[in-house]
């Protein structure tokens, strides 16, 4: 094998790693997305709520999802660990406690109810 082609060889498993590894990161993307989407009919239960965008969130593994109850703008942002866990939920008003995130992860966004009620499939 030349030199040449040692380095092209070199280049493309360096691409496929690359490529990997980007697919990696958007799949993880966009399931955070998903989970803090469908928090959003547990921690805002009032009819007629409207999803404006669910994005990533401000800082380093959150997702900020905003909505509307009306004509009135709301938001919900969600932290996760390096994976999908989800380890803090907040709105405008007030953050999930230890427990109470807890109960959501474990009786809600673990259950098909939570698919269900995903506001993006509305």
């Amino acid at each position: 094998m030349t030199r040449g082609h040692r380095w092209l060889l070199g280049a493309a498993v360096v691409a496929g790693f690359l490529g990997g590894l980007a697919a990696c990161q958007d799949t993880l993307r966009r399931d955070r997305v998903a989970t803090c989407r469908r928090a959003l009919p547990a921690v805002a239960p009032q009819p007629g709520i409207r999803l404006l965008r669910a994005a990533p969130g401000p800082a380093a593994n959150s997702v900020r999802v905003d909505y509307s109850d009306g004509t009135r703008p709301h938001w919900l942002t969600c932290r996760f660990d390096a994976g999908t866990t989800l380890v803090a939920l907040a709105t405008e008003g007030t953050t999930l406690s230890g427990p109470a995130l807890y109960m959501l992860r474990r009786f809600y966004l673990d259950t098909p109810d939570a698919a269900a009620g995903d506001p993006a499939g509305r």
